[in-house]
C-alpha cells in the first residue's frame, strides 16, 4: 500500500521547508559573518588611527622610546596579536615581535602588496583593501590592517626630522588582531540559527499537517468513501459539504452525480419493468407510421391515376347530361320515356359528382393560410350543418379551450374537413345521440387538437385502417368514399395529423392535430427545452412561447 495523501503532502512540504530554511540560515550566517568582519575591520582601523594620533606628539619631539613603549602596552591588549612600524622603504623599525625588527619586507609581502600591487605605489587605499585575513599553521585566523602614516606639515617642519616636504607617506603602521572573538560570536549565532530553524521547521510541519488534515485530507477521505459506496451500488449516501472552495464544489458535483445516477437507475428499473409494454407501444407506433406512409404513397399514386381518369370521363358525361336534358324537354318525346330520361340525367349528375370528388381528391390545392381562430372555424362549420334534419334530435356539446392560440391554416379547407366529419357523425348516429367537439393543446404545446366524438354505430376494427382510402365507404347508396380521403390530404398539407378510434355500437372519435408553429420554430423550442433540462434537470421547463 502506497503512502497516504497526508503523508505525501507532509513529506513534500517538510523537504521544501527544510531546503528553504537551510538556504535562509546559510545566507543569514554569511551575512552575519560579513557584518562581524566589517566590524572587526572598523575596530582595527580605529585602533590604528588611535595609535597614530597618540604617537604624533612624541614623534614630533623625537621621543621614540615612549612611542615604542606605548605600542608595546597596546600590544598587550586582549585580541591584539602584533603591532609593527614599517618605514617607506619596507624596513621594520619596530615590532611587538622583537625577532622581526630590522627586517626589510618585499613589495609583494602581505603588508605591502596592497599599495604596491601596480607599477606605481598607491597613496590612498580604502579600509577594506587595506585589511587582510591571515591563517597561521595551526589554522588560527587573524585580521591584518595596514594604516599609512602621512607626511604632515608639522612633520616636515620639525627640527628633528629630515623628511622633505615632497614626501607624501612616511611609513605604515601594521596591526594584526585575533578573530577568535568574532568566530566565537559567529559560532553562537550559527547555533542559535540552527536551533531556530529546527524549531520553525517542526512548528510549520505540525501546523501544515494539521491544516492539511482538516482542510484536505478529511474532505478527500469523505469523497473516497462516497466513491466506494457508489462503486458498490449504494446511491443513498451524500457527501457532507464543509467548505465553499474547490473541494466544496467537487463535493457538490459528487452529490449531483449521485442524484443523477439514482434517477437514471430508477428510470432503467422502470424500463426493465415495463419493457414489454414500451416495446408494444413503440411497435404500435411504428406500425401506425408505416400505415400512414403506405396510405400516403397509395393516395399519391391514386391521385395521379384518378386525375387522368376524371378528365377523360368528365367530357362524355358533360355531353350525356347536355343531350339528355335537351331530349327531356323536347315536345316530340313520348311521355313513356320521360321517366327513363330523368333517371339518365340523375345518374349522370351522380357520376359528375363522383368525378368532381375525384378531381378534388387528385388536385393538390395550395392552402391560403393566415392566422385564424380555431374555435371560430368550428363555430362557422356548426352554423352550416347544425340546422340540418340529421341533427334535430342530437345533443351537441362544445368544450373550447379559452386560451388556445391562433393557428396558421386555410380556414376554408379546415372548415370543409370539419363539415365532412360532422355530417359523417350525424349520419352514423342516424339522427339520435350525443355529439361533442373539444379543442385543447397537446402536452408538448406544439399542436392544437380538435376532438370530435359521436355515439353512433361505430366502425368495425377491420375497417379502421381503410377509412382514409379513396372509394372506401360503409354507406351503401349515399357515399362516394372520397370525403375522408380529401380531409386526410388537407390535414397533411397543413403539417397536421388525423387519428381515429372507434368501438362498434358505442361511437367513434376523430382527433385532428394542427401545428401551432413552423418546423424551425419547433426545432428552436426543442433546443431551448433540452438546454433548460441539461442545466436545471429537477425543474420543469417554462411554457413555450407561442
Amino acid at each position: 500500500m502506497g503512502l497516504r495523501l497526508i503523508s505525501k503532502l507532509t513529506i513534500t512540504t517538510s523537504i521544501v521547508l527544510l531546503v528553504t530554511m537551510i538556504l535562509f540560515a546559510i545566507l543569514n550566517i554569511r551575512t552575519q559573518k560579513g557584518f562581524l568582519l566589517d566590524e572587526a575591520v572598523a575596530d582595527a582601523d580605529k585602533l590604528s588611527e588611535t595609535i597614530i594620533r597618540s604617537a604624533h606628539h612624541q614623534m614630533l619631539e623625537n621621543e621614540l622610546l615612549q612611542v615604542y613603549q606605548m605600542i608595546r602596552e597596546v600590544g598587550t591588549l586582549e585580541g591584539v596579536e602584533k603591532i609593527r612600524l614599517i618605514n617607506k622603504s619596507g624596513r621594520i623599525i619596530f615590532s611587538t615581535d622583537s625577532t622581526e625588527i630590522g627586517i626589510t619586507l618585499e613589495k609583494n609581502a602581505e603588508s605591502c602588496n596592497v599599495c604596491h600591487a601596480g607599477e606605481q605605489p598607491l597613496t590612498m587605499v580604502s579600509t577594506l583593501k587595506r585589511s587582510r585575513l591571515i591563517t597561521n599553521d595551526q589554522g588560527k585566523q587573524f585580521l591584518g590592517m595596514a594604516k599609512a602614516i602621512y607626511n604632515q606639515e608639522a612633520c616636515a617642519s620639525a627640527a628633528c626630522h629630515f623628511h622633505p616636504r615632497g614626501a607624501k607617506m612616511l611609513g605604515i603602521l601594521d596591526i594584526t588582531v585575533s578573530l577568535d572573538k568574532m568566530r566565537s560570536q559567529l559560532a553562537t549565532y550559527r547555533e542559535r540559527i540552527t536551533y531556530l530553524t529546527i524549531f520553525l521547521l517542526v512548528l510549520l510541519t505540525l501546523c501544515l499537517t494539521l491544516f492539511t488534515q482538516m482542510m484536505v485530507n478529511r474532505p478527500v477521505k469523505s469523497l473516497l468513501q462516497h466513491t466506494r459506496l457508489l462503486a458498490k451500488g449504494n446511491l443513498d449516501g451524500m457527501v457532507r459539504i464543509s467548505s465553499r472552495d474547490e473541494l466544496g464544489e467537487l463535493a457538490t458535483g459528487f452529490n449531483e452525480m449521485t442524484r443523477n445516477l439514482k434517477r437514471a437507475r430508477a428510470e432503467l428499473e422502470d424500463w426493465g419493468k415495463n419493457l414489454e409494454v414500451k416495446v408494444e407501444e413503440r411497435t404500435s407506433e411504428i406500425s401506425r407510421m408505416q400505415e400512414q406512409l403506405v396510405r400516403s404513397e397509395k393516395l399519391a399514386s391514386l391521385g395521379e391515376l384518378v386525375a387522368g381518369i376524371a378528365h377523360e370521363i368528365n367530357n362524355p358525361l358533360t355531353g350525356i347530361l347536355f343531350y339528355s336534358s335537351m331530349v327531356s324537354k323536347d315536345p316530340r318525346l313520348d311521355p313513356v320515356f320521360t321517366e327513363d330520361l330523368q333517371t339518365i340525367t340523375r345518374e349522370t349528375q351522380r357520376c359528375a359528382k363522383i368525378v368532381k370528388g375525384l378531381l378534388d381528391f387528385a388536385r393538390e390545392s395550395i392552402p391560403q393560410k393566415n392566422w385564424t381562430s380555431l374555435n371560430g372555424i368550428i363555430e362557422a362549420a356548426f352554423a352550416l350543418v347544425e340546422h340540418q334534419s340529421i341533427f334535430l334530435n342530437v345533443s351537441i356539446s362544445k368544450q373550447f379551450h379559452e386560451n388556445i392560440p391562433a393557428v396558421f391554416v386555410d380556414p376554408n379547407q379546415i372548415e370543409q374537413v370539419l363539415i365532412n366529419m360532422l355530417i359523417n357523425a350525424g349520419q352514423a348516429m342516424n339522427g339520435y345521440g350525443n355529439l361533442s367537439v373539444k379543442t385543447d393543446l397537446s402536452p408538448d404545446g406544439y399542436y392544437a387538437s380538435i376532438t370530435i366524438r359521436d355515439s353512433g354505430c361505430g366502425i368495425p376494427p377491420e375497417n379502421l385502417t381503410k377509412i382514409f382510402d379513396p372509394f372506401f365507404t360503409t354507406k351503401e347508396t349515399k357515399g362516394t368514399g372520397l370525403g375522408l380521403s380529401v380531409s386526410y390530404g388537407i390535414i397533411k398539407n397543413h403539417g397536421g395529423e388525423i387519428y381515429v378510434q372507434s368501438v362498434p355500437d358505442e361511437g367513434t372519435t376523430f382527433t385532428i392535430d394542427l401545428p401551432l408553429m413552423q418546423d424551425e420554430e419547433k426545432d428552436l423550442t426543442r433546443s431551448m427545452e433540452e438546454a433548460w433540462a441539461a442545466q436545471f434537470p429537477t425543474q420543469p421547463a417554462p411554457p413555450a412561447s407561442q
